[in-house]
């Protein structure tokens, strides 16, 4: 049996448009005659959305008791039996009601996609599992109920439905998405212009990684090498010369010039090793690349051009971006540069950019290498000069001059074991030297075409001519060596220079000094093992790299040690010796990271005991009045009951009494939240987390105010909510009394309740002053107390309190402004597991 097909209309958040659009779909199919159903679609008394329904065959929900209610699900058995062509499912990241077939909806769907059943169904971006981090840290609420990002994407059809926030916060403002009671919520909470944005940034963001997988998928089956031009994807090709800073930014703006524009930055290193490239510099064009949106990559190849092109076609970029060779004119007598052929090789699909700068035709400096000094070019290059060219040029002299003489024969052979030596090294010229001689004696030293030599002169001039030859070769040979040397000291200083002064400027992090490393030196993984003995086992302090970190120094290729308890390890390949210099560096410097970091943990130790040190002496200034005072009205009244000089009156006394129980529980109230200020601080408060509801400890937490102050609207069918009873009852005591002290005496403080997707919003509303937004932050901080607070009303612990004990039970505490004026403290409590929103208007997918 056929697999069905499953199409997902994905929005940026509720109210796009994703199941309007998905019921547009299912007509415009059954107009052309596709049995189409609908399995599951809620409209959430959208009148536009209702209508749409109409029209279409709907498969009867299942009912499904729960805790005393009645829930209606998709009835999976029911489509099945009834086995259509197309289902429409909504919600794809619904938690079924416990007792449903599945746990969650998109495991319905893949039911009936093994069915044959072709599916079509909706999700909002911020319920893919690999969202959910960079979702929580936008909206500051964390989604439940989520889908694998895999399930979406297998899906065959992926249609993104896209709205502009200002255009979907009119909608929601005209009321076409929620009821009008929730609209204000929804407009100042999820439905931020900001929370939006960024929302629909990463629904454009994924759905176009998505194509860009399809394509590749495509462009693979059908074994496509070159270059589409879908999308501009700009290579720049980096030498870690300082004109690669030009060549960013140009790339940059060439991105810049079309709609989806990518930069990568590639830099091709040799895999000898070490190049002559300065470290500090290519980590400033990676700061710079990273910063202007690109990437930066660090490509492994011994031919520079083929490795560039590689690249630039397994990317399927579009253009590629080199600076214009600073070789000298005479350089290119060993080839076209990297420019010209990158240039030539490219063909039709590749635009290359040639960019001038600042550093053209100054020079490079020799690559430093491992192993052979020259490369391998050169190398043929002086053997050809070395061999064929005394040949060659035998050829010229006896055709073309003959009578010279010997002393001009032996200046031209000269040359040419000077310009073997230069090119080549010393092997070469010595072979040109020996290989010289012979021809000098055989064809130019009389008696000719006979390794004899009659003149003793001529004898001694060939022995001075093989001596010379030997010594320039030598000379040119150690003047190489030590050019060669001295690039690689110089490359040498200026990786330890900029890995001494970034680990001083304490701007380098152990993981990136170890990718340092492993860049450096071209390894597949490197890591900091430590132990604690010379017996204790050892552990991985922090890795890098693409394959499983090292357990023990034994395991890899290279190992450091450092100390007698800790070891830099290296896999990859074997080192020589001569690196381990600078190796060793990296290690030593990687000591002094990691007692650093180790250090900043306990400064940061210190700083949370000076705070509490801080706090305990503001407890003692604050505390001195806001305690002496209740005490010295209680001290007052009973030494007024107790005198016998004066004869109180029944209401006299009476009054006396009460004063002493007022301060009675001032005090009380003082000396709860100081304990529990102090229980927050030395992070000894355990909520003991069980399902309850809102209507049975809310009221309890209003018994230190009256009727008259408070106006308490608690729904009946709103879920339980996961918290402590005990520590809900005092933040809600402490929220409540804080709203009253600034509420007028005329006005009423609002205690709401409200069901949104996952949770519960219980909203504290007062019409006071209000707080400005700069100061919003600071009414948490605990002793503290806004402007024109009271005397003697408390010592500024109530809200931090408050706050601790909500996000000790994994809830927030958050303060915004009253529509008109006033200030509303928002309390979030998670529902508990299997009691889903009751509000018909507010679907599970939805979030505000």
């Amino acid at each position: 049996m056929a697999r069905g097909k499953l199409r997902i209309y994905l929005g940026a958040a509720p109210g796009v448009g994703k199941t309007y659009a998905m019921l547009s779909e299912a007509h415009r199919r059954s107009e052309r005659g596709t049995d189409c159903v609908v399995a599951f679609v809620e409209h959430y008394n959208r009148p536009r959305t209702e209508v749409m329904l109409h029209g279409l065959e709907q498969v009867q929900r299942r009912e499904l008791e729960y805790r005393g209610t009645s829930f209606a699900e998709m009835d999976v058995d029911a489509v099945l039996e009834r086995r259509p062509s197309v289902a429409l499912v909504d919600e794809l990241a619904h938690t079924n009601i416990p007792g449903s077939r599945n746990t969650k909806r998109w495991q319905d769907v893949e039911e009936m996609l093994s069915a044959g059943i072709s599916v079509v169904s909706t999700v909002n971006i911020q319920h893919l599992e690999s969202l959910g981090d960079v979702v929580e840290s936008i909206t500051g609420v964390r989604q439940r109920e989520t889908v694998p990002d895999e399930v979406v994407r297998r899906a065959d059809q992926i249609e993104l439905v896209d709205m502009s926030p200002q255009a979907l916060r009119r909608r929601m403002a005209h009321g076409n998405i929620y009821k009008p009671d929730k609209i204000d919520a929804a407009l100042s909470n999820y439905f931020r212009p900001g929370n939006l944005t960024a929302l629909r940034e990463l629904a454009l963001l994924w759905v176009a990684d998505r194509v860009d997988e399809y394509l590749r998928e495509y462009r693979g089956e059908h074994d496509i090498r070159s270059t589409w031009q879908a999308r501009e994807r700009i290579v720049v090709g980096l030498t870690g010369g300082p004109e690669g800073r030009t060549l960013i930014r140009r790339a940059a703006r060439l991105a810049e010039k079309g709609a989806g524009g990518e930069v990568m930055a590639a830099y091709v290193a040799r895999s000898d090793g070490l190049t002559s490239a300065s470290p500090k510099e290519l980590a400033v064009q990676r700061t710079l690349v990273e910063d202007l949106g690109g990437t930066f990559h660090h490509v492994i190849g011994d031919d520079v051009p083929s490795a560039l092109l590689e690249f630039a076609r397994g990317v399927n970029a579009t253009q590629i971006v080199l600076g214009s060779s600073r070789r000298k004119t005479w350089q290119y007598m060993f080839g076209p540069g990297v420019g010209s052929t990158v240039a030539r090789d490219s063909g039709p699909d590749l635009d290359v950019h040639i960019v001038t700068h600042e550093e053209v035709a100054q020079g490079r400096g020799l690559p430093v290498a491992r192993g052979a000094r020259l490369g391998r070019s050169r190398i043929i290059w002086g053997w050809l000069i070395g061999i064929a060219g005394p040949v060659l040029l035998t050829l010229l002299l006896n055709k073309a001059a003959p009578d010279v003489g010997l002393a001009n024969d032996m200046l031209l052979f000269l040359t040419l074991t000077v310009a073997a030596a230069l090119a080549g090294g010393l092997l070469p010229a010595l072979a040109s030297a020996a290989f010289g001689s012979l021809l000098l004696n055989y064809y130019f030293t009389p008696p000719l075409h006979r390794l004899t030599i009659a003149d003793a002169n001529n004898i001694v001039a060939i022995v001075i001519f093989v001596g010379v030859a030997v010594s320039v070769a030598s000379v040119v040979d150690l003047a190489a060596r030590r050019t060669h040397q001295a690039a690689r000291l110089r490359a040498e200083s200026e990786i330890l220079s900029f890995l001494a002064g970034s680990v001083l400027r304490g701007g380098t992090s152990l993981e990136a000094l170890l990718d340092q490393v492993r860049e450096t030196f071209n390894m597949e993984s490197v890591a900091l093992l430590e132990r604690e003995s010379d017996v204790a086992p050892w552990t991985c302090t922090a890795s890098v790299g693409n394959s499983r970190p090292l357990e023990r120094p034994e395991d890899a290729d290279v190992d450091v040690p450092v100390g007698d308890h800790m070891a830099l390890a290296l896999s990859g390949r074997v080192l020589p010796a001569e690196d381990r210099r600078v190796l060793s560096a990296f290690a030593a410097q990687s000591a002094v990271v990691l007692d650093r970091q180790r250090l900043l943990g306990q400064a940061e130790e210190a700083r949370e005991l000076a705070e509490g040190n801080r706090i305990r002496t503001a407890l003692l200034a604050a505390v001195s009045h806001d305690l002496r005072t209740p005490l010295s009205g209680i001290k007052a009244s009973v030494t007024s009951l107790r005198s016998d000089e004066v004869e109180w009156s029944e209401a006299d006394r009476a009054e006396l009494l009460a004063g002493i129980e007022e301060g009675a529980d001032r005090l009380d109230n003082l000396v709860g939240n100081l304990l529990d200020m102090s229980r927050l601080q030395t992070g000894t408060v355990t909520p003991l987390i069980r399902e309850v509801d809102l209507d049975e400890v809310v009221p309890m937490a209003l018994g230190g105010v009256t009727d008259a102050q408070v106006e308490l609207d608690i729904p009946e069918n709103l879920p339980m909510v996961a918290v402590d009873a005990g520590l809900l009852e005092r933040a809600v005591a402490n929220i409540v009394e804080n709203a009253v002290k600034y509420n007028p005496e005329d006005q009423r403080v609002l205690v709401s309740a409200s069901a949104i997707a996952d949770r519960v919003e219980v909203r504290v509303v007062d019409q006071g002053p209000g707080v400005p937004d700069e100061a919003k932050d600071r009414i948490f901080e605990p002793f503290q107390r806004y402007g024109d607070a009271p005397g003697g009303t408390g010592v500024g612990l109530g809200l931090a309190v408050a706050r601790g004990f909500a996000e000790a039970m994994g809830g927030t505490l958050s303060a915004e402004d009253t529509p008109g004026g006033g200030f509303t403290m928002v309390l979030t409590l998670r529902s508990a597991a299997g009691h889903p929103p009751a509000h018909p208007d507010l679907p599970a997918t939805a979030t505000s």
